[in-house]
């Protein structure tokens, strides 16, 4: 049997984690996808990779046979990727990244810095795209690369690099009942109109109005929104109330609207997302520089 790349870049990842759960979190698949592309990998091979029980994962004599080689064979494609990608990229010297709302945080300065010091030719070309699309133009090629909030649909299809976690809070009129408070409990805001991203943003859209906190009471929708500033607007005339990361909070001060924590629900997570077939060194040079700028993970 011939085995995939993918299969073996998954047997590399569960090797070195010795952990199903852990390693399809690195590779932003679901474990039971994981589980079943090992087994799939083995019953090809003819052979038992893996030991598992109920606690430990540990290599057979063949998986350990295999890990140098695949390891070998993961890093040859990875580099023909990347030299192929770069030598039809020698003219295009504009990198274009996509982005739903502002972003702060130091990054668009991290990442302009590091192209100038490294690739003095390039330049970064900020694209808005609203929320409609929750790939912000990934997914058709209108970008190169991403500053998302997770989770997006279809991004099990992507490379993700989570790059801030941060408390969500909540943006509420100045007038509105609860503005005064230092923070403000999920309860105290199930039954708010809350405002809602388009239905094409799937997943993005039941994060932001905390689904999977509401034990199944439903969401008020006070109106339908397709970016940060019709949001803002909508919200300083009352239409309703809206969740938001803590570091937007600061970015989208606005007169009318007032910004608090709020208690019980998972923070937010935002990404730097690429296309994985996209091998361009270029990419790999704004990791590096968001790597060194990520902000600091925040506790909710």
């Amino acid at each position: 049997m011939d085995a995939h790349l993918r299969d073996l870049r998954y047997f590399v990842a569960t090797a070195e984690e010795l952990n199903f759960t852990r390693a399809a979190e690195r590779l932003f698949i679901s474990q039971p996808g994981l589980s079943k592309q090992i087994r799939q990998l083995e019953d090809g091979l003819r052979v038992r990779l893996f030991d598992r029980d109920r606690r430990t994962v540990t290599l057979t004599a063949s998986g350990a046979a295999l890990l140098p080689r695949a390891r070998e064979l993961v890093q040859l494609w990875d580099e023909a990727q990347r030299a192929v990608s770069d030598a039809a990229a020698a003219e295009a010297a504009v990198l274009t990244l996509g982005i739903s709302t502002s972003t702060g945080r130091g990054l668009l300065p991290a990442i302009r810095a590091r192209l100038a010091e490294r690739r003095p030719n390039w330049r970064l070309q900020v694209r808005q795209i609203d929320w409609a699309d929750a790939t912000a133009g990934l997914a058709d090629g209108e970008t190169d690369l991403a500053l998302l909030w997770l989770p997006f649909p279809g991004q099990e299809a992507f490379a993700v690099h989570v790059v801030a976690t941060e408390p969500r809070w909540v943006a509420l009129p100045a007038g509105h009942r609860l503005a005064a408070a230092a923070e403000i409990p999920f309860a105290a805001l199930l039954d708010e109109p809350f405002l809602a991203l388009p239905e094409s943003a799937g997943v993005l859209r039941d994060h932001w109005l905390a689904v999977d906190e509401r034990a199944g009471r439903p969401v008020r929708i006070g109106g339908v929104v397709a970016n940060a500033d019709e949001t803002f607007e909508a919200v300083a005339e009352g239409l309703g109330v809206v969740l938001l990361a803590a570091g937007n909070a600061t970015i989208y001060r606005r007169p009318g609207v007032v910004a608090r924590p709020v208690t019980g629900l998972t923070p937010s997570r935002l990404a730097l997302v690429r296309r994985p077939d996209d091998h361009r060194t270029v990419l790999r040079d704004v990791l590096d520089a968001v790597r060194h700028h990520e902000s600091p993970t925040t506790a909710p």
